[in-house]
């Protein structure tokens, strides 16, 4: 009896064992689906592109998170989750660059991430030639998709606050940002608003002033420059353009610069792209068939050539020019006289008329 009592006690023991022995195999097995699930899915995350298929975009403010990024990141369609997003920047740190991105395909997440953190934004490329004034800066930014050229000129011409803000220690005469946005090549983002635009080109401007010494009397030598910047683009007629201006200027002769007259024009709204006797005689401050002196203020934006032809015009004995504009040859002709200078116009109007008929 008690050898059949001891041989069902290890029959017992022996099913506990092989019952607890089948429960581990069994969470063993659980486990390992549940870790090779998770691989999977981690994989898949990672691994697996995801994104748009039109182009999206994602504009990420200084001083963003990491979490932050992602969470934008995610709103955005561009990545799958921003948990992901924060898991990698713990594998692979490193510093987070602020900008507007583009994404225009799905791409895997470590390519997104590599992307932020080498700064690859996305600009909108703009040139502004020189000689462009606010009506052309405007037009082009319009073009270039940074919304209606209104509001570039509401900005430039009329915001007296910018405008005392960003140059009213250079020129305390000025009205408008005109003469100091810089022509250059501008990569903008999308989203930047005309005051952002006018500061950046006002800000290239003080750099080229500051580098070929422009301190003092600002105005004028801005103003200067920019007629001579509309009336030649042959570098070398430039400092002697702008000694013609000095020697009318020196003896109260009214310059008689087309320029100005289609700039007051073109405040105006009058410009009819194309001068008329009749534009000469209608009275506006830049009319300088009128009014003796500089005009008010610039009419374009200069570049740098012109800048130091007005800081260090030639010496001459000019009073005289036909800009190089009417001639087919594509230089000017200055005189000293006006007898000279009516010789000039004639040869000009030959030329041109000859010209026409080839």
């Amino acid at each position: 009896m008690l050898q059949r009592m001891a041989s069902r006690r290890r029959a017992t023991s022996k099913n506990r064992r092989k019952k607890g022995s089948g429960f581990g195999k069994a969470f063993a097995t659980l486990l390992l689906l549940l870790l090779l699930g998770a691989a999977g899915t981690a994989a898949y995350v990672w691994f697996v592109p995801f994104g748009p298929s039109q182009a999206t975009f994602v504009a990420i403010a200084p001083g963003s998170s990491a979490i932050q990024i992602g969470g934008q990141l995610e709103e955005a369609g561009i990545i799958r989750t921003r948990f992901a997003f924060d898991a990698l920047r713990w594998l692979r740190p490193g510093r987070l660059v602020a900008g507007t991105y583009r994404f225009t395909a799905p791409a895997r997440l470590a390519t997104v991430y590599d992307r932020i953190r080498r700064g690859d934004i996305y600009t909108i490329s703009v040139t502004i030639p020189e000689g462009s004034n606010i009506f052309d800066i405007a037009s082009r930014l319009e073009q270039a998709g940074f919304g209606p050229a209104a509001d570039f000129l509401t900005v430039a011409k009329n915001d007296t606050g910018l405008v005392h803000g960003l140059i009213g220690d250079l020129d305390p005469q000025a009205t408008s940002l005109e003469g100091y946005l810089f022509p250059d090549t501008y990569h903008f983002a999308p989203q930047q608003k005309p005051q952002q635009i006018a500061a950046t080109m006002v800000k290239r401007f003080r750099a080229e002033a500051n580098r070929i010494g422009l301190h003092e009397n600002v105005h004028e030598v801005v103003t200067t420059a920019s007629l001579v910047e509309r009336e030649t683009a042959v570098d070398s007629e430039r400092p002697v353009v702008a000694s013609v201006f000095e020697n009318r200027l020196a003896k109260k002769m009214p310059l008689m610069t087309d320029p100005a007259v289609i700039y007051g024009l073109e405040l105006d709204g009058r410009w009819r792209g194309a001068i008329y006797a009749s534009d000469l005689k209608l009275d506006t401050p830049y009319n300088t068939y009128l009014h003796a002196g500089l005009p008010p203020g610039p009419v374009a934006n200069p570049g740098v050539k012109s800048l130091r032809a007005a800081m260090e015009p030639a010496h001459t004995d000019y009073l005289y020019f036909v800009a190089a504009g009417a001639d087919p040859q594509g230089r000017s002709l200055f005189a000293a006289t006006l007898k000279e200078h009516k010789r000039n116009v004639a040869w000009y109007r030959s030329a041109v008329k000859k010209a026409g008929t080839r």
